[in-house]
């Protein structure tokens, strides 16, 4: 697999779970992301140390390197080795729920064919396990957000965020644009999926809620995704905004 293929796969995966954001015009359809934030556990062979040699054979490198203890998240950012979009991804920490609840999740993995454990695309082919039952999958939203959202989901793209800089206009044309399509964006820099640095300016829009179903045959609504635009508050460097993104002193040194 190339990397533009992997890229695309993301992408195709990504608007198929959220239609309404694939059907967005603010910005042209080309238009690259700034990043793309990434949702894995750290078990088997979607745990970080098995997924980053992959990447790199993509052409990723990776670089900071962030602990989160407070949501539970090994977090490390990996560049390309072209002007496109980073990937931001993002470790559940399974050792930080209860034995119950971490069993249940781990029972869940461990129903993934052997087939769905290898590859290179492991990120972008959906859930790779059975899909939980309602019980269940409310049980690990209540230990852990991402744990429920992980059970239904599997690892693969969780948000893409945009650099409203690079896409030429302003947070506040765009937020307001947003807003009057029905996408009410939050600012709250600290209860998102992760802390955002208060470098940037940041608003994240949850998609549209999807029915699915559960293991037992009952449909729920749920909501599983979004997408961000982030400004930088400062522009007189030459970072990329989403070296900016996550707060510095979450940065943390991994040997």
């Amino acid at each position: 697999m190339q990397r533009e293929e992997f890229v695309q796969q993301l992408w195709l995966d990504y608007i198929h779970q959220h239609p309404d954001l694939g059907a967005l015009r603010l910005w042209p359809v080309d238009a690259t992301a700034e990043y793309l934030a990434l949702l894995t556990l750290d078990h088997g062979p979607w745990c970080m140390d098995a997924l980053i040699p992959n990447l790199a054979r993509l052409g990723y490198r990776p670089g900071q390197h962030h602990a989160m203890a407070d949501r539970g998240l090994l977090v490390t950012l990996l560049s390309p080795p072209d002007d496109g979009p980073w990937l931001i991804l993002a470790e559940l920490q399974m050792g930080t729920l209860s034995r119950e609840h971490r069993q249940r999740l781990a029972s869940l993995t461990s129903l993934a064919p052997q087939a769905d454990r290898r590859g290179q695309n492991l990120l972008c082919r959906g859930r790779p396990w059975p899909m939980p039952d309602w019980d269940t999958y409310q049980a690990l939203c209540q230990a852990h957000p991402l744990a429920g959202l992980l059970s239904v989901n599997g690892p693969r793209l969780h948000h893409a965020g945009f650099d409203c800089q690079r896409l030429g206009q302003s947070l506040s044309t765009l937020d307001a644009r947003m807003t009057d399509l029905g996408f009410v964006g939050s600012s709250d820099n600290h209860h998102n999926v992760f802390p955002v640095s208060p470098l940037l300016d940041y608003r994240f829009y949850p998609a549209c809620s999807r029915r699915l179903p559960f293991a037992d045959g009952d449909e729920h609504r749920i909501e599983s995704g979004g997408l961000a635009l982030v400004q930088k508050s400062v522009s007189a460097n030459q970072e990329r905004a989403v070296e900016l993104l996550l707060p510095h002193h979450t940065r943390c040194e991994v040997s």
